[in-house]
């Protein structure tokens, strides 16, 4: 047993304790979160009800066999991030296999559309745990997979940067975290950042050093994840018109930047409004806003589906299996 699940077993098996009660300033710090979710959503609202006739010219225009490509690759996308996760979690301990790591993984991840998107990574612990997996081990592996993440995303939401700084230039600071991120892509350094995040947090650092297969394959899915998630809005735009290689790599670039931007602003469930203002501005360089505004709405929804989708599709595969084991 390795010392993250020895340092878990001892939390896992305590008896929880009752939730203290909220003090006066944490009360306020909810009462304040829950009127930025009201006031983005509302700020989101009037911006499509101002444009909401072109906005539905440009809806109406989406052909539903490009609907349906598009949203298989989004699923596409949701099933790599699922894989690379599993992948640091296997790395971690005693491998879980795909089938169980993505019950609780693609069933936690709905958690981001609770305010404060921590609530995903909780709610996937607490999964895991049911599983017979610990806590603090789908904690290291989602803290891992979290950075390597982040940097999958900022080195293909380059392929936008020109966009971002005529349109969304707010949004041009993401990228100050790349050389630092790719610096801490090396095994040694993440295996040090890591165990000092849980030096601080008072856990069991690892008790492996990460190798350079591991963080590869790790960021090869991501990349190929979020690439995913570019040809679902590339493919959307092709229905309406003739989008070009560029756009298609303006699409990728355009997603990983507005979904890097998402994870920042965490206190609004699944980076709400922060997501769609970024994906509106950079595809504003190529069509008209309105048009950019309905396929960032389209894509929210898509992604909601897609989740919702694999989320029902990770609770069901480990009971299709043991079904089948009984036949």
């Amino acid at each position: 047993m390795t010392s993250i699940e020895d340092d878990a077993k001892h939390q896992d098996d305590a008896a929880p304790a009752a939730p203290p009660k909220k003090t006066t300033k944490q009360q306020l710090i909810a009462w304040a979160r829950r009127l930025l979710v009201v006031v983005v959503i509302g700020f989101a609202a009037w911006q499509v009800a101002k444009s909401w006739n072109e906005v539905w010219a440009t809806v109406k225009t989406l052909s539903w066999s490009a609907t349906l490509i598009s949203e298989l690759f989004v699923l596409a996308g949701i099933f790599l991030g699922a894989y690379a996760w599993q992948i640091m979690v296997d790395d971690l301990g005693k491998p879980v296999g795909f089938i169980k790591g993505a019950q609780f993984y693609l069933v936690g991840s709905l958690g981001k559309y609770v305010p404060g998107s921590v609530w995903a990574y909780l709610l996937q612990m607490e999964l895991g745990r049911k599983a017979g997996v610990p806590r603090a081990r789908i904690f290291v592996a989602t803290l891992i997979s979290l950075g390597v993440s982040v940097v999958a995303m900022a080195l293909l939401g380059l392929l936008s940067l020109p966009s971002v700084l005529d349109h969304a230039p707010n949004a041009v600071w993401l990228f100050a975290l790349l050389p630092v991120g790719l610096v801490a892509l090396h095994p040694k350094v993440l295996t040090w950042g890591t165990s000092l995040v849980l030096k601080l947090l008072r856990k069991a650092p690892l008790d492996h050093e990460l190798r350079y297969g591991i963080v590869g394959k790790l960021l090869g899915f991501q990349v190929a994840s979020y690439a995913c998630y570019g040809m679902h809005l590339w493919v959307l735009a092709d229905s309406v018109g003739s989008p070009s290689f560029r756009d298609l790599l303006l699409s990728i670039g355009a997603i990983s930047v507005g979904l890097l931007g998402g994870i920042f602003v965490f206190i609004l469930p699944s980076g709400a409004g922060v997501r769609d203002a970024i994906l509106v501005g950079v595809l504003s360089t190529t069509m008209p806003a309105s048009q950019a505004l309905a396929f960032a709405l389209v894509s929210r929804l898509m992604f909601l589906l897609g989740e919702v989708l694999s989320a029902g599709v990770g609770w069901l595969l480990p009971r299709l299996r043991k079904v089948s084991a009984t036949v």
